[in-house]
């Protein structure tokens, strides 16, 4: 009877792997696409992309269709994300240039460290773009620091900003990998320094030609022109078509180190973001250019980490979160066919703007939560922010937010778990530099603003005129009629409420 016992218990676990650990904590991996639009993806509408990976992953949980990240830019998206505070009310924020210091405050709570203190293992892979060092001047020879593993992450594995910036190195727990002190490394965001060319002087020496006035045209690395200026580490230096994979490889090697413990990590990816260089499988295989081919590696990316779950026999109680830090530009500094071979495909689905607008497209991105063990596949309505997953995982992990700290944050942990099917009342949401525009309900107001309504260089709508607007985006989504003229003491009722935010110190 005993040895029926235990081959039954053997029975079981090959049967449904993970299902003993499924009462206890989940693993948290939140993948962060970069650039990535509302209408991208086949599970929110489009057919001219096949991005089976990451339809599975919303067939099999909760699709969210009012996600939105606070801002139409990447680093404010991300200091949110962190912590639980709106990026505006933090001098700094916005787009960080590769040099600069760290902005992310180590002495207050932030969403790594939330899992930390819960006992979780704790890890980034990928992109950060939050700052390094306590000085724009720092030593790349030796290990920079503050940096992702002094706000709350066991373990890192970055490029310091974006792929279209220097220095274009690779860094594990603070230290350039495969640094040489024969060769160190300089970075300059002011003036070229060293003698290696530049897209501006040698354009023949690159493989990708740089759009103008976008500021792609100075260091070549791998024979791309660069934003800002470096010398040496060559032998540091990544292959574009490789960074993806290398990103894998090192997410796949923390889940096997921790399958028998919790664990959180955040797996932020460059894809679709400019340079667009996908592995040499990808190119050409969606006929929308790079930028589509770009995506077909993010969902084969997204499908290998599910993969790597289900052969450690920990899907099951797993939170995978995929979502964007703002919404598609196609044309950002490089003529890589986004926009000559974007034929039908709408990257934007039915929003207006895009990266950098305070219209929907700015901000209103694709957010999905799988979690086998306890999530039923829905399609939720509920309005969400990046932001609220601080508040929320510390009140599903029974961790105490500091008083006075991750003020924005709000805990909306049924909503994201499919148990509710509203959440916020309120988002302020920003555009580029400013809280530009509000939701309530309903009804979004975004306030009158100086400057071009297109930006010439994106080819973007930024949402900028001189009149209040107002939309009810319930029954015009496409932000096509505005209502302002029609409900001034909407306007007004909005206005105050939007002022009244901006100026607290918390929402």
């Amino acid at each position: 009877m005993r040895t029926s016992f235990f081959f039954l218990l053997s029975f079981l676990a090959a049967a449904f792997p993970g299902r003993a650990q499924q009462n206890d904590r989940p693993n948290v991996i939140y993948i962060y696409a970069d650039d990535l639009g509302f209408g991208d993806l086949g599970c929110y509408g489009t057919s001219k992309l096949a991005t089976p990976n990451l339809d599975k992953l919303a067939a099999g949980g909760i699709r969210f269709t009012n996600a939105h990240a606070t801002s139409g830019t990447c680093t404010p998206s991300r200091f949110a994300l962190m912590t639980g505070q709106y990026p505006w009310r933090q001098q700094g924020t916005g787009i960080l240039p590769g040099d600069a210091s760290l902005i992310i405050p180590t002495d207050r709570i932030s969403l790594p460290k939330v899992f930390k203190n819960a006992g979780y293992a704790t890890a980034i892979v990928g992109k950060w773009h939050l700052g390094l060092g306590n000085n724009v001047d720092k030593n790349w020879n030796a290990t920079v620091k503050p940096g992702p593993n002094e706000v709350g992450f066991d373990y890192s594995f970055i490029f310091p900003a974006t792929a279209d910036r220097v220095p274009t190195v690779f860094m594990e727990n603070g230290d350039v990998l495969a640094r040489d002190a024969a060769d160190p490394i300089a970075v300059n965001y002011t003036e070229k320094i060293g003698n290696d060319p530049t897209g501006l002087e040698n354009p023949e020496l690159l493989k990708m030609k740089a759009s103008p006035n976008h500021g792609h045209n100075n260091t070549i690395v791998n024979g791309i022109g660069r934003i800002g200026w470096m010398t040496g580490g060559h032998r540091a230096r990544w292959v574009d078509e490789e960074v993806s994979a290398t990103f894998l490889v090192k997410a796949n090697e923390f889940m096997e180190q921790h399958a028998n413990k919790p664990f959180f990590l955040y797996f932020p990816l460059t894809e679709p973001h400019v340079p667009r260089m996908p592995a040499t499988q990808f190119k050409g295989k969606s006929g929308l250019g790079y930028r589509g081919d770009a995506i077909l590696q993010l969902d084969w990316t997204v499908g290998q980490v599910m993969k790597q779950l289900e052969a450690l026999g920990i899907a099951r109680n797993t939170i995978i979160i995929f979502s964007s830090d703002n919404g598609p530009v196609l044309d950002d500094g490089y003529e890589d066919e986004a926009v000559t071979k974007l034929g039908d495909h709408k990257p934007l689905g039915p929003l207006r703007g895009g990266k950098y607008s305070a219209l929907e497209g700015g901000t209103r991105v694709p957010f999905i939560l799988n979690w086998p063990a306890r999530v039923k596949p829905a399609v939720s309505e509920a309005l969400v922010c990046q932001m609220d997953l601080l508040a929320s995982f510390s009140a599903l992990l029974n961790q105490k937010v500091p008083a006075g700290q991750a003020t924005d944050s709000e805990n909306h942990a049924d909503a994201f778990l499919g148990k509710a099917t509203t959440g916020r009342k309120v988002l302020v949401k920003q555009g580029t530099k400013q809280p530009t525009a509000i939701i309530a309900g309903d009804w979004k107001y975004i306030r009158p603003a100086e400057g071009p309504t297109v930006s010439k260089s994106v080819g973007i709508e930024t949402g900028n005129s001189a009149r209040p607007q107002l939309y009810n985006l319930k029954n015009d989504l496409g932000e096509k009629n505005n209502l302002a003229g029609s409900s001034p003491e909407r306007v007004k009722e909005l206005s105050d409420l939007l002022e009244s935010i901006t100026a607290s110190g918390r929402k």
